[in-house]
């Protein structure tokens, strides 16, 4: 069990940060840490105006963090105009959080296939029937939406829709807060200069 107000110090960290994360992640679950997956995304126009919400992370490895979204969204078309992102994890069970940022980019179209297939079908008939971000009149319009789909796809496979596929975000700084008391949190950056990854202390 991690126990709280614990000291982040430099040589407890990973030389990777994403084998950090994961072993950081894997303390979260084992703590009983409600959907430790979920994390902010936020992201912004070619302008700048920015935008944040929560998605589920699918998948992490020295490649980068992915998830996966409706393309024509908000978020989906923030990353076409605008291909950066920043993600946050807040893991209270033991008082940690972890924030990254870099560049995004579409994942491979054989990956997106194989993980829709692992959807459940409501899942993959709801990613037909809702133009995600749009506005629509009311809910019997999605529900009728639903229908439509359903009556389509009955007896068969769902194919993934074209338009809906999964995004990369590929770290350049990540950082590891540990929460201490009178707010003199331990900060952790890494950095990525030049191939190699630079651990610096912030201050709380």
């Amino acid at each position: 069990m991690v126990r709280l107000d614990q000291p982040l110090d430099e040589g407890d960290l990973d030389p990777d940060p994403i084998r950090q994360w994961r072993r950081w992640f894997d303390e979260a679950t084992a703590a009983g840490q409600p959907e430790p997956e979920a994390m902010a995304l936020a992201t912004a126009t070619r302008a700048g105006e920015p935008s944040v919400r929560f998605v589920l992370l699918r998948g992490a490895d020295e490649r980068g963090f992915v998830f996966y979204t409706n393309g024509h969204s908000r978020k989906g078309r923030d990353l076409a105009a605008n291909p950066t992102a920043a993600l946050a994890f807040r893991w209270w069970t033991v008082e940690r959080q972890v924030r990254v940022s870099g560049p995004v980019s579409p994942v491979e179209s054989n990956e997106s296939d194989a993980y829709f297939k692992t959807r459940p079908r409501g899942a993959q008939l709801g990613a037909w029937a809702s133009a995600q971000s749009e506005q629509i009149p009311s809910r019997a319009t999605l529900d009728q939406q639903l229908q439509s789909v359903t009556a389509r796809f009955a007896g068969r496979d769902v194919p993934r829709p074209p338009w809906w596929g999964g995004f990369r975000v590929r770290p350049i700084e990540m950082e590891f807060w540990q929460g201490r008391q009178d707010r003199l949190h331990d900060r952790l950056r890494y950095r990525l200069d030049v191939g190699h990854w630079r651990i610096q202390r912030l201050n709380p």
